[in-house]
């Protein structure tokens, strides 16, 4: 019971920016496009940033959790299905969605430089010109790739 209530306690400070951005219709379009298996791509951000909320507080390294969650939850903001071997954008996923996030990203939120490098380089190193360059870019580079491999590997 002690280490949900820890759990609870470290997810609380986040949850109301996370409910802020929840909230926006913008962000909210991501539940109309699949991640990995069965899980929205809305769901993938809102857990890529309780995972770098998590992993900040738990390894005391004092990141700026607002711009940590921001760059969370719109680092998968591409808005399309990359499943769709039709579409332009689907190929080469990997390699091209953190640009293309970026770009619809700092168009409609106005993304600092720190949370543009997050954005762009959270695949790295397949995105190997595009490394993380601050706490919170690595953080989010290390939370996405923990949720995404639970993800496709127990949530098929």
């Amino acid at each position: 019971m002690k280490k949900n209530k820890q759990r609870e306690e470290e997810l609380f400070s986040a949850e109301s920016y996370i409910a802020h951005l929840s909230s926006d219709q913008r962000i909210a379009r991501m539940k109309n496009y699949i991640q990995h298996g069965s899980v929205s791509t809305y769901e993938h951000v809102r857990s890529v940033a309780k995972t770098s909320v998590v992993l900040n507080q738990r390894l005391h390294l004092h990141a700026d959790e607002r711009r940590l969650i921001k760059g969370a939850f719109l680092h998968d903001y591409y808005l399309y299905d990359w499943h769709d071997s039709e579409n332009e954008s689907g190929r080469m996923h990997g390699f091209k969605h953190p640009k293309i996030a970026m770009d619809k990203a700092d168009r409609d939120f106005h993304l600092t430089d720190l949370e543009r490098n997050m954005i762009r380089s959270h695949m790295w190193p397949l995105t190997l010109f595009h490394m993380p360059k601050s706490r919170e870019a690595w953080l989010l580079c290390v939370a996405d790739k923990i949720v995404s491999t639970h993800e496709t590997l127990l949530k098929r």
